[in-house]
Protein backbone atom coordinates (compact mmCIF):
# COMPACT_ATOMS: atom_id res chain seq x y z
CA UNK A 1 0.00 0.00 0.00
CA UNK A 2 1.22 3.63 -0.19
CA UNK A 3 2.54 5.13 2.55
CA UNK A 4 3.45 8.90 3.08
CA UNK A 5 7.50 9.75 3.22
CA UNK A 6 9.34 8.13 5.70
CA UNK A 7 7.13 5.52 6.45
CA UNK A 8 7.93 2.07 5.51
CA UNK A 9 6.69 -1.65 7.07
CA UNK A 10 8.90 -3.79 9.05
CA UNK A 11 6.68 -6.89 9.64
CA UNK A 12 3.92 -8.96 7.25
CA UNK A 13 0.84 -7.33 9.35
CA UNK A 14 2.40 -4.07 9.17
CA UNK A 15 2.48 -4.40 5.46
CA UNK A 16 -0.91 -6.07 5.15
CA UNK A 17 -2.52 -3.57 7.71
CA UNK A 18 -5.91 -1.85 5.96
CA UNK A 19 -4.97 1.23 8.91
CA UNK A 20 -1.34 2.18 8.59
CA UNK A 21 -0.12 5.39 10.59
CA UNK A 22 -1.24 7.05 13.37
CA UNK A 23 -2.87 10.01 11.06
CA UNK A 24 -4.53 7.31 9.41
CA UNK A 25 -6.26 6.02 13.21
CA UNK A 26 -6.77 9.76 13.62
CA UNK A 27 -8.72 10.03 10.87
CA UNK A 28 -10.49 6.57 11.03
CA UNK A 29 -11.73 7.18 14.50
CA UNK A 30 -12.96 10.86 13.73
CA UNK A 31 -15.01 9.78 11.03
CA UNK A 32 -16.89 6.76 12.99
CA UNK A 33 -17.01 9.70 15.63
CA UNK A 34 -19.17 11.89 13.55
CA UNK A 35 -20.85 8.77 12.08
CA UNK A 36 -22.51 7.31 15.00
CA UNK A 37 -22.96 10.25 16.50
CA UNK A 38 -25.06 12.23 13.54
CA UNK A 39 -28.43 11.46 15.10
CA UNK A 40 -27.67 13.93 17.67
CA UNK A 41 -27.69 16.96 15.27
CA UNK A 42 -29.96 15.77 12.15
CA UNK A 43 -33.74 15.49 11.86
CA UNK A 44 -35.87 12.42 11.16
CA UNK A 45 -36.32 13.25 7.23
CA UNK A 46 -32.55 13.63 6.65
CA UNK A 47 -31.86 10.32 9.10
CA UNK A 48 -33.96 8.58 6.74
CA UNK A 49 -32.06 10.04 3.96
CA UNK A 50 -28.66 8.36 5.57
CA UNK A 51 -30.56 5.31 6.14
CA UNK A 52 -31.21 5.07 2.22
CA UNK A 53 -27.62 6.01 1.85
CA UNK A 54 -26.39 3.36 3.63
CA UNK A 55 -29.11 0.39 2.55
CA UNK A 56 -27.79 1.64 -1.51
CA UNK A 57 -24.20 1.21 -0.23
CA UNK A 58 -24.10 -2.39 0.67
CA UNK A 59 -25.54 -2.79 -2.38
CA UNK A 60 -23.27 -0.96 -4.62
CA UNK A 61 -20.70 -2.45 -2.65
CA UNK A 62 -21.86 -5.81 -3.65
CA UNK A 63 -22.03 -4.62 -7.62
CA UNK A 64 -18.52 -3.26 -7.24
CA UNK A 65 -17.27 -6.56 -6.20
CA UNK A 66 -18.89 -8.35 -9.36
CA UNK A 67 -18.10 -5.70 -11.68
CA UNK A 68 -15.12 -3.90 -10.31
CA UNK A 69 -13.39 -6.63 -9.14
CA UNK A 70 -14.32 -9.48 -10.97
CA UNK A 71 -15.22 -8.08 -14.16
CA UNK A 72 -18.84 -9.30 -14.88
CA UNK A 73 -21.24 -7.06 -15.98
CA UNK A 74 -24.03 -7.05 -14.19
CA UNK A 75 -27.32 -4.73 -15.19
CA UNK A 76 -30.27 -6.60 -13.07
CA UNK A 77 -28.86 -5.86 -9.16
CA UNK A 78 -32.40 -4.33 -8.09
CA UNK A 79 -33.53 -7.87 -8.95
CA UNK A 80 -31.28 -9.48 -6.41
CA UNK A 81 -32.30 -6.47 -4.08
CA UNK A 82 -36.04 -7.71 -4.53
CA UNK A 83 -35.19 -11.37 -3.83
CA UNK A 84 -33.55 -10.64 -0.42
CA UNK A 85 -35.91 -7.68 0.57
CA UNK A 86 -39.14 -10.43 0.30
CA UNK A 87 -37.36 -13.59 1.13
CA UNK A 88 -36.92 -11.60 4.41
CA UNK A 89 -40.06 -10.17 4.49
CA UNK A 90 -41.78 -14.10 4.32
CA UNK A 91 -39.43 -15.52 7.01
CA UNK A 92 -40.74 -12.85 9.22
CA UNK A 93 -43.78 -12.22 8.48
CA UNK A 94 -45.64 -15.31 7.68
CA UNK A 95 -42.94 -18.17 9.65
CA UNK A 96 -42.69 -15.13 12.66
CA UNK A 97 -38.82 -16.10 12.08
CA UNK A 98 -36.49 -13.13 14.23
CA UNK A 99 -34.73 -10.64 11.84
CA UNK A 100 -31.38 -11.45 12.05
CA UNK A 101 -32.57 -15.07 10.26
CA UNK A 102 -34.51 -13.17 7.81
CA UNK A 103 -31.13 -10.87 7.12
CA UNK A 104 -29.39 -13.92 6.30
CA UNK A 105 -31.50 -15.75 4.74
CA UNK A 106 -32.16 -12.71 2.57
CA UNK A 107 -29.05 -13.02 1.50
CA UNK A 108 -27.68 -16.42 0.80
CA UNK A 109 -31.33 -16.87 -1.34
CA UNK A 110 -30.17 -13.67 -3.63
CA UNK A 111 -26.84 -15.58 -3.79
CA UNK A 112 -28.25 -18.55 -4.82
CA UNK A 113 -30.54 -16.34 -7.50
CA UNK A 114 -27.39 -15.31 -8.27
CA UNK A 115 -25.44 -18.05 -9.09
CA UNK A 116 -28.41 -19.66 -11.26
CA UNK A 117 -28.44 -16.38 -13.77
CA UNK A 118 -24.56 -16.40 -13.32
CA UNK A 119 -24.29 -19.39 -14.96
CA UNK A 120 -24.32 -17.63 -18.76
CA UNK A 121 -20.70 -16.29 -17.23
CA UNK A 122 -19.44 -19.33 -17.63
CA UNK A 123 -19.54 -19.14 -21.67
CA UNK A 124 -20.43 -15.38 -22.45
CA UNK A 125 -19.18 -11.97 -21.29
CA UNK A 126 -19.20 -8.28 -21.45
CA UNK A 127 -22.38 -7.13 -23.42
CA UNK A 128 -23.96 -10.64 -23.49
CA UNK A 129 -23.44 -11.23 -19.89
CA UNK A 130 -25.42 -8.05 -19.26
CA UNK A 131 -28.19 -9.24 -21.65
CA UNK A 132 -28.41 -12.60 -19.15
CA UNK A 133 -28.79 -9.98 -15.93
CA UNK A 134 -31.13 -8.02 -17.22
CA UNK A 135 -33.62 -10.68 -17.94
CA UNK A 136 -33.12 -11.59 -14.40
CA UNK A 137 -34.26 -8.28 -13.68
CA UNK A 138 -37.90 -9.16 -15.68
CA UNK A 139 -38.16 -12.41 -14.48
CA UNK A 140 -37.58 -11.95 -10.76
CA UNK A 141 -39.70 -9.22 -10.66
CA UNK A 142 -42.16 -10.71 -12.96
CA UNK A 143 -42.29 -14.24 -10.48
CA UNK A 144 -42.67 -11.83 -7.71
CA UNK A 145 -45.59 -9.80 -8.63
CA UNK A 146 -47.86 -12.66 -9.72
CA UNK A 147 -46.85 -15.28 -6.30
CA UNK A 148 -49.28 -14.67 -3.62
CA UNK A 149 -46.75 -14.91 -0.80
CA UNK A 150 -45.59 -11.73 -1.85
CA UNK A 151 -48.67 -9.79 -2.64
CA UNK A 152 -48.54 -9.53 -6.07
CA UNK A 153 -48.66 -6.07 -7.21
CA UNK A 154 -50.03 -4.95 -4.22
CA UNK A 155 -47.10 -5.53 -2.05
CA UNK A 156 -46.68 -6.75 1.56
CA UNK A 157 -46.07 -4.86 5.34
CA UNK A 158 -43.17 -5.84 7.37
CA UNK A 159 -42.57 -5.17 10.51
CA UNK A 160 -39.49 -3.09 11.75
CA UNK A 161 -36.36 -5.01 12.67
CA UNK A 162 -36.15 -6.60 16.05
CA UNK A 163 -32.99 -7.97 18.28
CA UNK A 164 -34.16 -10.01 21.23
CA UNK A 165 -37.17 -7.69 22.70
CA UNK A 166 -35.46 -4.59 21.47
CA UNK A 167 -37.39 -3.37 18.42
CA UNK A 168 -35.69 -0.66 15.73
CA UNK A 169 -38.61 1.86 15.35
CA UNK A 170 -37.46 5.38 15.96
CA UNK A 171 -35.45 6.57 13.18
CA UNK A 172 -31.76 6.65 15.74
CA UNK A 173 -32.30 3.48 16.38
CA UNK A 174 -32.76 2.30 12.70
CA UNK A 175 -30.02 4.62 11.66
CA UNK A 176 -27.44 2.75 14.23
CA UNK A 177 -28.88 -0.90 13.01
CA UNK A 178 -28.19 -0.17 8.88
CA UNK A 179 -25.15 2.30 9.35
CA UNK A 180 -23.35 -0.35 11.53
CA UNK A 181 -24.31 -3.58 9.29
CA UNK A 182 -23.07 -0.85 6.53
CA UNK A 183 -19.70 -0.65 8.42
CA UNK A 184 -19.44 -4.42 8.82
CA UNK A 185 -20.37 -4.96 4.83
CA UNK A 186 -17.67 -2.05 3.61
CA UNK A 187 -15.44 -3.59 6.28
CA UNK A 188 -15.45 -7.43 4.52
CA UNK A 189 -15.33 -6.10 0.82
CA UNK A 190 -12.69 -4.55 1.65
CA UNK A 191 -10.58 -7.04 3.23
CA UNK A 192 -11.93 -9.59 0.20
CA UNK A 193 -10.67 -7.54 -2.30
CA UNK A 194 -6.76 -7.94 -0.70
CA UNK A 195 -7.11 -12.67 0.08
CA UNK A 196 -6.30 -14.48 -2.51
CA UNK A 197 -10.27 -14.44 -3.67
CA UNK A 198 -9.86 -11.11 -4.34
CA UNK A 199 -6.78 -11.85 -6.73
CA UNK A 200 -8.56 -14.19 -8.48
CA UNK A 201 -11.64 -12.01 -9.14
CA UNK A 202 -9.23 -9.37 -10.50
CA UNK A 203 -6.85 -11.57 -12.80
CA UNK A 204 -10.16 -12.50 -14.23
CA UNK A 205 -10.92 -8.71 -14.69
CA UNK A 206 -8.16 -7.99 -16.36
CA UNK A 207 -7.35 -11.22 -18.61
CA UNK A 208 -9.44 -14.02 -17.86
CA UNK A 209 -7.60 -16.42 -20.55
CA UNK A 210 -4.25 -15.90 -18.60
CA UNK A 211 -6.18 -16.21 -15.13
CA UNK A 212 -6.99 -19.65 -16.61
CA UNK A 213 -3.34 -20.60 -17.51
CA UNK A 214 -2.11 -19.89 -14.05
CA UNK A 215 -4.58 -22.29 -12.55
CA UNK A 216 -7.81 -20.32 -11.80
CA UNK A 217 -10.17 -22.39 -11.77
CA UNK A 218 -12.76 -19.67 -14.10
CA UNK A 219 -16.12 -21.30 -13.22
CA UNK A 220 -15.67 -21.34 -9.78
CA UNK A 221 -14.44 -17.78 -8.73
CA UNK A 222 -17.20 -16.30 -11.57
CA UNK A 223 -19.99 -17.94 -9.88
CA UNK A 224 -18.79 -16.91 -6.25
CA UNK A 225 -18.05 -13.43 -7.61
CA UNK A 226 -22.11 -13.49 -8.03
CA UNK A 227 -22.99 -15.12 -5.22
CA UNK A 228 -21.06 -12.49 -3.31
CA UNK A 229 -22.21 -9.80 -4.79
CA UNK A 230 -25.85 -11.02 -4.69
CA UNK A 231 -24.95 -12.04 -0.71
CA UNK A 232 -24.87 -8.29 -0.31
CA UNK A 233 -27.68 -7.32 -2.32
CA UNK A 234 -30.10 -9.42 -0.50
CA UNK A 235 -28.62 -8.01 2.78
CA UNK A 236 -29.46 -4.49 1.54
CA UNK A 237 -32.80 -5.53 0.62
CA UNK A 238 -33.64 -7.08 3.83
CA UNK A 239 -32.83 -3.86 5.42
CA UNK A 240 -34.42 -2.26 2.91
CA UNK A 241 -37.74 -4.26 3.48
CA UNK A 242 -37.70 -3.54 7.74
CA UNK A 243 -36.94 -0.05 7.16
CA UNK A 244 -39.77 1.02 4.87
CA UNK A 245 -42.04 -1.27 5.95
CA UNK A 246 -44.03 -1.60 2.89
CA UNK A 247 -42.60 -3.42 -0.57
CA UNK A 248 -44.26 -3.38 -4.05
CA UNK A 249 -42.81 -4.19 -6.99
CA UNK A 250 -42.24 -1.16 -8.15
CA UNK A 251 -39.56 0.00 -5.67
CA UNK A 252 -37.22 -2.49 -7.61
CA UNK A 253 -37.41 -1.36 -10.72
CA UNK A 254 -35.05 -1.40 -13.82
CA UNK A 255 -34.01 1.94 -14.01
CA UNK A 256 -32.69 1.65 -10.12
CA UNK A 257 -30.27 -1.42 -11.62
CA UNK A 258 -29.00 0.79 -14.12
CA UNK A 259 -28.27 3.86 -11.32
CA UNK A 260 -26.33 1.28 -9.26
CA UNK A 261 -23.84 0.74 -12.32
CA UNK A 262 -23.54 4.74 -12.53
CA UNK A 263 -22.86 4.67 -8.86
CA UNK A 264 -20.15 2.73 -8.94
CA UNK A 265 -18.63 4.21 -12.53
CA UNK A 266 -19.06 7.80 -10.80
CA UNK A 267 -17.24 6.33 -7.57
CA UNK A 268 -14.75 4.17 -9.22
CA UNK A 269 -14.80 0.83 -9.97
CA UNK A 270 -12.14 -1.36 -8.76
CA UNK A 271 -11.56 0.46 -5.27
CA UNK A 272 -12.95 0.05 -1.87
CA UNK A 273 -14.05 3.71 -1.90
CA UNK A 274 -15.38 3.96 -5.17
CA UNK A 275 -19.12 2.58 -4.08
CA UNK A 276 -18.97 5.50 -0.84
CA UNK A 277 -18.30 8.50 -2.91
CA UNK A 278 -20.82 7.07 -5.74
CA UNK A 279 -23.37 6.45 -3.46
CA UNK A 280 -23.36 9.38 -1.54
CA UNK A 281 -23.57 11.83 -4.47
CA UNK A 282 -25.91 10.16 -6.15
CA UNK A 283 -28.21 9.50 -3.49
CA UNK A 284 -27.73 13.63 -2.32
CA UNK A 285 -28.01 14.85 -5.28
CA UNK A 286 -31.30 13.00 -6.01
CA UNK A 287 -32.62 14.42 -2.73
CA UNK A 288 -31.70 17.86 -3.99
CA UNK A 289 -33.18 17.66 -7.76
CA UNK A 290 -36.70 15.59 -6.37
CA UNK A 291 -37.09 18.01 -3.59
CA UNK A 292 -35.64 21.49 -3.80
CA UNK A 293 -35.04 21.80 -7.66
CA UNK A 294 -37.94 20.20 -9.20
CA UNK A 295 -40.64 22.12 -7.36
CA UNK A 296 -39.41 25.29 -7.72
CA UNK A 297 -39.06 24.57 -11.66
CA UNK A 298 -42.64 23.62 -11.67
CA UNK A 299 -43.64 26.90 -9.38
CA UNK A 300 -41.44 29.33 -11.50
CA UNK A 301 -41.06 28.04 -15.20
CA UNK A 302 -44.45 27.09 -15.57
CA UNK A 303 -44.48 27.61 -19.73
CA UNK A 304 -42.64 24.29 -19.70
CA UNK A 305 -44.44 21.56 -20.99
CA UNK A 306 -46.45 18.99 -18.44
CA UNK A 307 -44.00 16.85 -16.69
CA UNK A 308 -41.06 18.50 -18.26
CA UNK A 309 -39.78 19.77 -14.16
CA UNK A 310 -40.02 15.77 -13.29
CA UNK A 311 -37.85 14.89 -16.37
CA UNK A 312 -34.72 17.18 -15.01
CA UNK A 313 -33.67 14.37 -12.44
CA UNK A 314 -32.69 11.66 -14.73
CA UNK A 315 -31.67 13.64 -17.49
CA UNK A 316 -29.22 14.85 -14.73
CA UNK A 317 -28.10 12.14 -14.21
CA UNK A 318 -27.48 10.60 -17.31
CA UNK A 319 -25.49 14.07 -17.56
CA UNK A 320 -23.42 13.19 -14.83
CA UNK A 321 -22.64 9.74 -15.98
CA UNK A 322 -21.49 10.78 -19.46
CA UNK A 323 -19.40 13.46 -18.37
CA UNK A 324 -17.50 11.15 -15.55
CA UNK A 325 -17.06 8.69 -18.63
CA UNK A 326 -15.65 11.33 -20.87
CA UNK A 327 -13.86 13.56 -18.20
CA UNK A 328 -13.12 11.08 -15.27
CA UNK A 329 -13.37 7.57 -16.36
CA UNK A 330 -11.72 6.20 -13.08
CA UNK A 331 -14.33 8.14 -10.86
CA UNK A 332 -14.04 10.11 -7.85
CA UNK A 333 -11.75 7.64 -6.42
CA UNK A 334 -9.10 8.62 -8.83
CA UNK A 335 -9.34 12.33 -7.93
CA UNK A 336 -9.45 10.93 -4.22
CA UNK A 337 -6.19 8.89 -4.65
CA UNK A 338 -4.69 12.18 -6.42
CA UNK A 339 -5.50 14.06 -3.36
CA UNK A 340 -4.00 11.52 -1.22
CA UNK A 341 -0.66 12.06 -3.00
CA UNK A 342 0.03 15.59 -1.47
CA UNK A 343 -0.86 13.76 1.88
CA UNK A 344 2.35 11.50 1.19
CA UNK A 345 4.80 14.22 1.15
CA UNK A 346 3.43 15.31 5.14
CA UNK A 347 5.95 14.49 7.66
CA UNK A 348 3.61 14.60 10.51
CA UNK A 349 1.67 11.63 9.47
CA UNK A 350 3.41 8.71 10.29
Amino acid sequence: MSLPCGVRNHTYAEDTAIVRTRTQWVLLLALLVFLFTMPAYLNNYWLGVFNLIGITLIAATGLNILIGYCGQLSIGHAGFIAVGAYTSAIITTRFDMPFLVGLIAGGIMSGVIGIIFGLPSIRVKGFYLAISTIAAQFIIMWVISQWSWTGGQMGMQVPFASIGNFVFKSGQSQFYLIIGITVICIFLAKNLARTRVGRAFIAIRDNDLAAEVMGINLIYYKLLAFFIGCFFAGIAGSLFAHWSLQLTPEQFSFTDSILYVGMIIIGGLGTSVGPIFGVVLIRLLRETLTNNVVPYLEKSLTFLPSGFASGITPMVFGLVIVLFLVLEPRGIAHRWNLFKSSYRLWPFSY
